[in-house]
């Protein structure tokens, strides 16, 4: 019993994490997103993002190409309840409700979490079939790739450029001062 109830508890947690994107993300169109081709030019809390999408993506593929499954849910899971939720969408609140939707701060937010939603619908669907797929039918259109299911995607390439070790470390840093 307790292990049904603690498996439910992680389930809900990236449930709740896919809907809080959708949320976010409803009405995003791609006149509205930024480019991400030149990272710097984000704010630096959607600059880390993109890089944690980075290695979340290198760590994902490694566990999957050694059968390691156990070790991708965990890690998804982790990423929606820490990074995600605990963190990113916890900042960001303020700047999706409050700030002008033209504003390059908040279109770059909303940039970002339209990244973070593709990966994470394809690195979930081997994972949570049904989950996976009823996020990516409710996702905005015109905006990701035109498949009609999630099952019919291979793992979206996640640029180098997204990766940026010593803002990582800045921010591990700025994080054990927070706890």
């Amino acid at each position: 019993k307790d292990t049904l109830t603690t498996v439910g508890d992680l389930y809900r947690r990236i449930r709740n994490t896919l809907r809080f994107l959708l949320g976010a993300l409803e009405g995003f169109t791609k006149d509205e997103a930024v480019d991400c081709g030149d990272v710097k030019k984000l704010p630096e809390l959607e600059q880390l993002m993109l890089h944690k999408v980075y290695e979340v993506d290198q760590k994902v593929r490694a566990s999957i190409e050694n059968y390691e499954f156990g070790k991708v849910a965990k890690l998804l899971h982790d990423f929606c309840n820490e990074d995600l939720s605990a963190f990113y969408f916890d900042i960001r609140k303020d700047r999706l409700y409050c700030d002008r939707p033209d504003l390059f701060e908040r279109r770059a937010t909303r940039t970002v979490m339209a990244e973070i939603f593709n990966s994470l619908t394809a690195w979930l669907a081997p994972i949570l079939a049904f989950t996976a797929e009823e996020a990516w039918l409710a996702r905005p259109q015109g905006v990701f790739e035109d498949v009609e299911s999630v099952h019919l995607r291979t793992f979206p390439e996640v640029p180098q450029n997204y990766k940026n070790d010593a803002l990582a470390e800045k921010w591990e840093e700025v994080l054990n001062i927070r706890s």
